[in-house]
């Protein structure tokens, strides 16, 4: 029977009413600022979501740097993020919704990448029992008073946001958590030991809470204390410690508790053999004092029915986690008597006012039903495929429905360690879950997620071969008016624009990942007149930036394609942000003179960030994308395209039909034969290029009498890490870095062109040279992470430390920083002419190096071809039917790419191509 009173008004113990029982439930976003501030996106989330709900509880606010326990993190750490909270409180209170933020540290649970390659903190020096899991440092009893003082001071903050009240963390296995702990806290001070030490940090955080709120609040104010009523670990809290611990709050004054939990009517997960839900062991075992105290359930709550549930066996108040999500009108909707179905429409993002990260994440991909298999169909059944990562061989075992992706199972899970079942285990749930292959790849396990996800392309092609077989057809007979060769930038942004103006398209490539070699761009996109940059008051002009890049060049850049190149600009960059890709972020890069390279705002790399957002828009399109499949040649017939032949993994050669061909296979960095062909000086260098950039498109069109142009134009990149072929890319000098040789001494304009600098390096004696920063480059340059994550840095707390590391004289290289330091306040660097990029002083510590040489980067030369993307062959006529757009095609950059450019040359090149197929099959 339907409950009413859950629209009706609730009065917590401080009497602060709140007009109905339903709350919405803190989830985590990753959508803050790298620094832990608020963004634009995270406020109109939380607006759109107030308004008929009783009380928002804001994701969790860490307390210091080194709390957060996932990326994107909100930060409650320091005075100069009130006004950003104070932006998400007013949103949700003007719309009449209670505005409730968490206070937490991460503690133990946080990952070194996170804050900085440091190690986390905890009770105790004793991992989580996780794979991978770092050993925390234990607080000293002074820091842990200070500690409890930052839970404070983030109160404080709260209070002074104008939140209505806070929920003290105490749950999810973080710092508070743990402190009560047995398995995390074995300390021996008054800390830790017997159960009533384990007590006080929490209740110790509960009264200097209560303390602010004396001091500062002006109103009534909600404190909440949420928590987790077991742990599996033994020793561990269990549910009679759970009891013992929420008394104590309660003695001191609590106005609500939450359960967090996945299902509001969850038993035991240490006594599996009891069914009792806990809430009603709860209801059973609390005190009168305890139970003047309203509970919140959480868990699994989409309809009514759930909520009805959950009040009919003991709690107070309900938290609504992902329905609210989904629903942003979630409480009007029921209370129509809607019967809702938790998922998303990959289309609504935009709608639904779900910040970008959080679309990512998998609390909310999970809920996502995209198109991308909406017009293929699978003979029903079992398809056991064998793939390989560097390591391992697996045998996997794909259950396909008619038209989906039904089941995985790791048949040979027995020869595996928990990591590698534990990333299986996320990547079936995101590949079943979005009914799709292709999902972003864990985060440090790029290779074994790509062998997972190939076993279903393998076994996805194979059961549609099958599906059109047993309906009498060929699976062969396949025909699209385009087929696009290559899956990088270009490739996939060719293939949206031809699919949007109307072509039936398929994407082939040769490797068994989509993304080519963009996955590894890091700086940027090179845009001048863009709409960011006049936000930010960057005064900019196509001009300038033409003469730039033409200069950068040597001059031997293609006039006109450089021309339409720089006017097209500032309508890619649109492009994107059209499709949910927004390059609002801007740094410099060798080369250039003005701010003009767009990155994400976040300071994260472009090339993964582009790649996921491209392949979204691919999915929601239905774009087919055909792996590990080479196009060996294109086959015309009268002069006219009439498809192209591809030979697939196992070695059928096959036809598929199509009236325009558009190359975009990248340049041949990695094919150490071509290099040296062109180039027998750059035998023996490493690359940056993933092992694909083998010049493949270049062959095939040269078959076809295609013309080439630079080809003996091979850039290298000055700063790449050689044991790993890792490039450091070019936004961390544009941040403020600069280069020191063996003797701690500077010997190069850092951000002159990459040639130049490059030649530099190779001139010292010992062939390398060291890319120094600080602290404050780091944290405005996220890339940063990936290397400290990869083990490329060497950090130390002072310039002398890094100096005895790096085996360099330590006086020179204090000398050198201290001289160009005095340079960034005048901007003019009187040693070198640097100009650019001295954005502040290197003086904030920790300090980072990171050895690195040059490597072959980038093949400006490549196949010729007009304004129109169209291949003209040796006398300079159009090939008809075939275009061309990316690294595959010459003359673009001349003698030197600048840094940034190529990515503007994929995004505004590939738009053309796709326009001009389209425009090309429709006459």
């Amino acid at each position: 029977m339907r409950n009413e009173n859950i629209f009706k008004p609730l009065t917590l113990p401080n009497g602060v009413e709140l007009k109905n029982r339903i709350m919405m439930a803190p989830m985590t976003t990753c959508s803050g600022f790298y620094d832990g501030s608020v963004t634009h996106d995270l406020i109109e989330y939380y607006r759109a979501r107030s308004g008929s709900i009783g009380t928002i509880i804001v994701e969790c606010g860490f307390v210091d740097n080194k709390g957060l326990a996932f990326p994107g993190a909100i930060g409650l750490n320091s005075d100069d993020k009130i006004e950003g909270l104070a932006k998400i409180a007013q949103a949700i209170k003007e719309k009449g919704s209670k505005a409730v933020i968490q206070v937490y540290h991460g503690g133990r649970m946080v990952e070194p990448k996170l804050i900085g390659g440091q190690s986390p903190v905890g009770p105790s020096a004793i991992a989580a029992p996780r794979p991978n899991a770092p050993t925390p440092i234990e607080l000293t009893a002074a820091e842990v008073d200070d500690m409890i003082d930052k839970f404070g001071q983030a109160v404080r903050r709260a209070i002074q946001a104008g939140f209505d009240g806070v929920e003290i963390h105490g749950a999810n296995t973080y710092l508070i958590q743990q402190f009560y702990s047995p398995n995390s806290n074995q300390r021996n001070d008054k800390w830790g030991g017997n159960r009533d030490n384990r007590t006080r940090f929490a209740l110790a955080v509960l009264d200097i809470t209560h303390n602010m709120v004396k001091q500062y609040a002006i109103s009534k104010f909600i404190v909440g204390y949420r928590f987790s009523p077991e742990e599996l670990e033994v020793p561990g809290i269990r549910f009679d410690d759970t009891m013992y611990l929420l008394e104590k709050l309660a003695a001191k004054g609590l106005d609500y508790i939450h359960f967090s939990m996945g299902d509001t009517l969850r038993p035991s997960i240490v006594d599996t053999q009891d069914p009792t839900p806990l809430i009603k062991k709860y209801v059973t075992m609390r005190s009168a004092t305890l139970a003047k105290i309203p509970v919140v359930g959480v868990g699994n709550v989409v309809n009514q029915s759930d909520v009805d549930d959950a009040i009919e066996h003991g709690y107070d108040l309900v938290a609504v986690g992902r329905a609210c999500i989904a629903y942003p009108d979630w409480v009007d909707r029921i209370e129509k008597g809607e019967k809702l179905e938790l998922f998303i429409n990959s289309d609504k993002r935009e709608t639904l006012n779900i910040p970008e990260p959080l679309w990512r994440f998998s609390l909310v991909e999970s809920l996502i039903r995209d198109v991308n298999l909406n017009v293929k169909k699978f003979k029903p059944g079992h398809y056991q495929e064998k793939v390989n990562d560097e390591a391992y061989e697996f045998l996997i075992n794909v259950e396909l429905g008619k038209d989906f992706i039904k089941d995985m199972q790791l048949i040979n899970a027995q020869n595996f360690d928990n990591e590698v079942l534990d990333n299986f285990a996320e990547i079936k749930h995101r590949i079943i879950d979005s009914n799709s292959s292709h999902v972003d790849a864990i985060s440090g396990a790029t290779t074994q997620c790509e062998a997972f996800k190939k076993a279903v392309t393998k076994a996805m092609a194979r059961s549609n071969k099958e599906a059109i077989i047993a309906e009498g057809g060929d699976p062969n007979d396949r025909a699209f008016d385009v087929v696009v060769v290559g899956s990088g930038g270009a490739g996939l942004t060719a293939a949206i624009q031809a699919h949007d103006l109307g072509a039936s398209v398929v994407i082939v490539e040769q490797m068994s990942v989509i993304g080519g070699n963009t996955n590894k761009a890091s700086a940027g996109m090179n845009a001048a007149e863009t709409k960011f940059q006049k936000r930010k008051g960057i005064v900019d002009s196509k001009d300038l930036f033409y003469q730039e890049t033409m200069t950068g060049g040597k001059n031997k850049n293609n006039p006109d394609l450089l021309r339409y190149f720089v006017e097209n600009a500032p309508d890619a960059i649109n492009w994107l942000d059209d499709n949910d890709i927004e390059l609002s972020g801007i740094t410099t890069t060798g080369g250039m003179s003005i701010d003009r390279t767009h990155r994400p705002e976040s300071g994260a790399a472009v090339g993964g960030f582009l790649i996921s957002g491209l392949v979204k828009n691919i999915n929601k399109r239905g774009i087919e994308v055909i792996l590990d499949t080479a196009v060996t040649e294109i086959v015309t017939e009268h002069h006219k395209v009439t498809g192209v032949k591809v030979s697939e993994e196992d070695g059928s050669i096959h036809l598929i039909k199509a009236k325009a061909v558009i190359i975009a296979t990248g340049g041949f960095s990695a094919n150490t034969a071509m290099v040296e062909k062109y180039r027998p000086d750059l035998k023996g260098f490493v690359t940056t290029n993933h092992k694909g950039a083998t010049g493949s498109g270049i062959v095939i069109l040269e078959k076809l009498g295609a013309g080439t142009v630079d080809m003996g134009e091979i850039q290298i990149h000055p700063t790449v890490e050689q044991t790993t072929s890792y490039l450091i890319s070019e936004s961390i000098r544009g941040g403020g870095a600069i280069l020191v040789s063996k003797k701690g001494q500077r010997f190069v304009n850092e951000l002159d062109t990459r040639d130049k600098v490059s030649a530099e390096i190779i001139k010292l004696p010992e062939h390398y040279a060291y890319i120094l920063f600080d602290q404050q480059v780091r944290d405005e340059n996220r890339a940063v992470e990936e290397y400290v994550a990869n083990e490329l840095v060497i950090q130390a707390n002072t310039l002398e430390e890094l100096a005895q590391k790096l085996s360099i004289d330590g006086d020179a290289l204090v000398k050198t920083v201290e001289r160009y330091n005095q340079f960034t306040s005048t901007k003019h660097d009187q040693d070198f002419g640097r100009i650019t990029g001295m954005r502040h002083p290197i003086k904030k510590g920790p300090f980072y190096a990171i050895k690195i040489a040059p490597g072959v980067h980038h093949t400006m030369g490549g196949v010729t071809i007009n304004t129109q993307t169209q291949v003209l062959n040796t006398d300079k006529h159009v090939i008809q039917g075939v275009f061309a757009a990316g690294e595959v095609v010459g003359g673009v950059h001349g003698a030197n790419r600048i840094g940034g450019n190529a990515v503007a040359d994929i995004i505004i090149f590939g738009m053309q191509a796709g326009k001009k197929a389209a425009d090309y099959i429709k006459h």
